[in-house]
């Protein structure tokens, strides 16, 4: 097996390489003068299993046309197998038409990676109303999950914990997390108006006061959920409250905006950011063999 960390991999790249030790090598990127994307592999792969690292975080495109140059390179390299390992996968969300003329973005990056890739393990992917990858391809496909990784932080870190989740897609990384650490846990209902427009409400009374209060979100993007979470339960008593997630984007200074509302951020380093203090490479580098 080689590891070959892509351009938005490197951070994670190297890591899983080392927890498995196996040659790891880094794809070589760089750009023409128009902007259009070259890509080298700068060692052998004949024969070999390659499992390509990538996380599509920032300019998704050349992340996304990136992985493809480089599977298709890797077959005509004679490659043995082409395993996508994405901490981070992108165009989830748009899983149906929602408007007349709309793309289906979900049905359409799951058909570019079974056409150039034999398999693919991906971190809490983003999924509604598909909860399996095995709905989503048809190449050999592993939902994996930082869930234990994040239940274990907490339990290291924070004192009689309260879990919750902002909303019902959320709900059950929440859950799951509270069940793990036997926590009490309880879910929020989410109005959005717009990405910052948000309206957040308790599904059930809890006793809050004097408690540590953990929202655990797989994705933290803009953080207006968190904050306005986090003013109601203030208003509750809670004591500390913390915010972690899988895959913290922390889009428009979100990450500085959650600090100064006093909120305790924490992500796995699917995506780098000053945040990430929970490492993933193990569980990754556990499920790529396929």
């Amino acid at each position: 097996m080689l590891i070959v960390s892509c351009s938005h991999g490197k951070h994670l790249g190297y890591l899983v390489a080392k927890r498995l030790g196996k040659k790891h090598s880094s794809l070589i990127v760089d750009k023409f003068p128009d902007d259009e994307l070259r890509i080298r592999f700068g060692c052998d792969l004949k024969n070999k299993n390659v499992v390509l690292v990538q996380s599509f975080y920032e300019n998704i495109s050349d992340c996304i046309i990136e992985v493809i140059f480089a599977a298709k390179t890797a077959h005509e390299l004679s490659a043995k197998k082409v395993i996508l390992a994405a901490p981070y996968f992108p165009y989830f969300r748009q899983d149906k038409r929602f408007h007349k003329g709309e793309a289906v973005s979900q049905a359409i990056i799951a058909g570019l990676i079974d056409k150039y890739f034999d398999a693919a393990c991906i971190m809490d992917p983003h999924l509604h109303r598909k909860s399996r990858l095995e709905q989503l391809f048809r190449i050999k496909a592993k939902k994996l999950t930082a869930n234990n990784l994040i239940a274990d932080y907490i339990k290291k870190h924070v004192k009689n914990p309260v879990i919750i989740g902002p909303d019902e897609e959320s709900y059950k990384w929440a859950k799951n997390v509270a069940e793990i650490i036997g926590a009490d846990s309880t879910i929020l209902r989410k109005k959005r108006f717009s990405s910052y427009h948000v309206e957040v409400k308790l599904n059930k009374k809890i006793n809050l006061k004097g408690r540590n209060v953990v929202i655990v979100d797989d994705i933290v993007s803009t953080g207006h959920t968190i904050l306005e979470t986090a003013k109601i339960l203030r208003k509750l008593g809670a004591k500390n409250i913390y915010c972690i997630c899988v895959h913290g984007v922390f889009a428009d200074g979100a990450l500085n905006k959650l600090g100064k509302a006093g909120i305790k951020a924490v992500s796995t380093n699917t995506i780098p950011n000053k945040a990430a203090r929970i490492d993933v490479s193990g569980v990754i580098g556990k499920n790529l063999n396929f």
